[in-house]
Parts: structure tokens; sequence; C-alpha cells
């Protein structure tokens, strides 16, 4: 399929580089492929960053039915532009799609949209430290009709948007809420899935963590709410004793890409990893003991996320006299150095898009 090009005449200011905060920014344009049951994907196309006309009874506003991915372009020392394991991301957007029922898309096709629109826009891509292009393709339906049913039609988005740190406490450690109240998944749902409407649900234990002075909530399972699953915008790993334990991927938990970078990574190391239930009541004895070394989050936008309390009921969890762990730090140090080129790339993880900035008007 041709990807058609139609470049904006008004380029945008580029910003400060010093002030980027997190996804309140975006490029000069985006990609939009539409979808009807008549033609299957049509009609790809890179065009100005603009708001989106939809019909009142879109149904993606009535029903919900959404999904997207979050990944990250990045400027290396060199100026080559990389991409970290990006075939991942459209293959679990397709897993994600299969859950809602929207129509499947072609990985490799996807992954050639996303490279021509990076290429479009290199020059958003920011070069200082820490920084870097946050992509999210999404997509939704857009049949004009209510009724609960599997939408006809859809579009299929990509925007970018530069970005420095996702939470303003960089890379110190975040304090965490357990949530008890309310659940975020359960297993025969959409927990394991990008689907949006996961995180509407999630918003509630956010507001609460939110208004006690908590960066984010740790969600536990939605039956026995004794188990812990993940962090609203990460997995979650600890280390106890000299073991690192991870919830393990039953249905109601995100298998994040990062999460399977880190294990994939700590094996490499000689270290072993063990994907399994923890209950927050084991959690609070490792604590109670001493053995609660570490805890930190994974995930594409905070990348590693030292954890420094948790906040269970009453009590309250403290790791490391809250700071920064020796694995978490490494596991940091060797997966922003991948991703920036700055540690050899073993494991071939990551794509290239650009050779040289300067190759792209």
């Amino acid at each position: 399929m041709e990807i058609k090009k139609n470049l904006t005449s008004t380029p945008k200011t580029k910003p400060d580089e010093s002030k980027l905060g997190f996804g309140k920014l975006f490029t000069d344009h985006m990609f939009l492929m539409d979808y009807s049951v008549e033609s299957g994907w049509h009609d790809a196309r890179i065009v100005p960053y603009a708001p989106i006309a939809l019909d009142p009874a879109a149904m993606v506003l009535h029903y919900g039915q959404s999904v997207f991915e979050g990944m990250k372009a990045y400027r290396t020392e060199n100026d080559e532009v990389l991409l970290f394991r990006p075939e991942k991301n459209f293959e679990r957007m397709n897993v994600s799609s299969d859950r809602v029922c929207i129509p499947q898309i072609d990985e490799e096709f996807a992954l050639q949209c996303l490279m021509e629109l990076i290429e479009v826009d290199a020059d958003w891509i920011p070069k200082a430290k820490g920084t870097s292009l946050y992509i999210r393709p999404y997509i939704f339906a857009t049949e004009a009709a209510l009724g609960v049913h599997v939408s006809t039609n859809y579009h299929f988005v990509i925007i970018m948007s530069p970005v420095g740190a996702y939470y303003p406490e960089g890379l110190n450690p975040v304090k965490i809420s357990i949530e008890e109240h309310y659940v975020r998944a359960v297993r025969g749902g959409s927990g394991y899935v990008k689907a949006s409407a996961n995180y509407a649900i999630a918003l509630k234990g956010q507001e609460k963590a939110k208004e006690i002075g908590y960066s984010q909530v740790l969600w536990l399972d939605g039956v026995e709410r004794k188990y812990i699953e993940e962090v609203g915008a990460m997995n979650v790993f600890f280390v106890i004793g000299d073991k690192v334990i991870t919830p393990s991927l039953e249905g109601s938990i995100l298998p994040g890409i990062t999460r399977m970078s880190v294990i994939e990574l700590l094996q490499s190391w000689g270290l072993s990893v063990e994907e399994r239930k923890i209950s927050v009541e084991e959690l609070y004895a490792a604590s109670e003991k001493g053995e609660l070394k570490e805890a930190f989050g994974t995930g594409t936008a905070a990348v590693i996320s030292p954890i420094g309390q948790f906040k269970w009921s009453d009590k309250i969890i403290s790791v490391n006299n809250n700071e920064i762990g020796q694995l978490s730090q490494r596991l940091y140090d060797e997966l922003t150095g991948i991703q920036n080129g700055r540690v050899a790339d073993k494991f071939n993880w990551t794509k290239r898009v650009l050779p040289e900035a300067s190759n792209v008007n």
C-alpha cells in the first residue's frame, strides 16, 4: 500500500528541550489509515497534525472500542535515530485488537509507516539527556451507530510527542499507594491488553493515591484482593533477599515489553527471576525482616522507576531508605544505554530509523 504524504507548510516552533514534560506537545505531522468492511485497511497517509472529525454517534464514544501502544524513538550521540523493540509493540497491538474485536493490522507495514513518519518529523527528536520522542499508535471505532456490536469502521492513528521524564521525581524513588477497595482487572477480562477502557477503570485508584501524596497506585488481584499485580503505568519487580520476583502473567497483567527486556537482561547477567504470585502480606513480612532490598517499576514511559515507599492501609513499607538500589540503577543504565546507542546492543533490540538526522530535510 502506498503511503501518501501531505506535509505542512507552517511548521511549529520547536520547544525548549529543558521544559518538555510528558505528552503535552506534539510534532507537525501524524499518520492516519482507515478501515471499512468493504475495503479493509486503506488510505495510509501522513498529514499535518490536526483535530480528527467524529460523528457524535461514533461507536468509540459510546462503547469504548479502542486500543493503543506506547514506544519511543531515541537520538544517539552520533545523530542516529533508534527504536526499541518496535516489532513487539505492533505484535501486542494486534493481541489487544483481537480482544476487543478490532481488525488486525499488518505489523510490518505499520512499522514502515511509523518509520516514514519519524523521518518526516525527525527534527522533533530531542537531543538533551533523558529526552526522547514518545510515539502513540492507536486504533478506535468510528462507525456511527448506537447499539452494542462490533464496529464496521476504524481509524489507525500515530501521533508523536517530544518528552522528558515521565515522573517529575525523575530517577528518584517514587511513593506508591496499595489499593485495597477498587480493582483494575480479573482473569478472563482485558487486563492483559492495552485497551483504552482499562485506563479509565484505573483512574479512581490513581486519584485516591494522589490525594494522599503518592505518585501511583499498586493494584491487587481482583478476586482475593491480596496478590500484587501491577502499578498504574508499570509492571513491578521486587528484590527480596537474593531473589528478583515479579508477578506472573496470568491474564490480568499487561505483558510489558520493558518487563520482558528486564527479565532477559537479568538472566543474561546470571540472575534468576521468579515469575509468581506474591502477596502484599509477603512483601510486608519481607520488609519487616529486612529482606526487601529493592522495588522498581518498568515501562516504556519511565523505563525503570525505583520505588522508595509503599502505603498499605495504615502501614508504611520503606524500601532501601528511599534511595535507588544498585540493581535498579544498573538496569536503568543498561537499558537506556542500549536505547540511546551508548551501550552495545547484544540482543539486537534496537532498530535504526535514520543513519544520520542530516539526511532528512
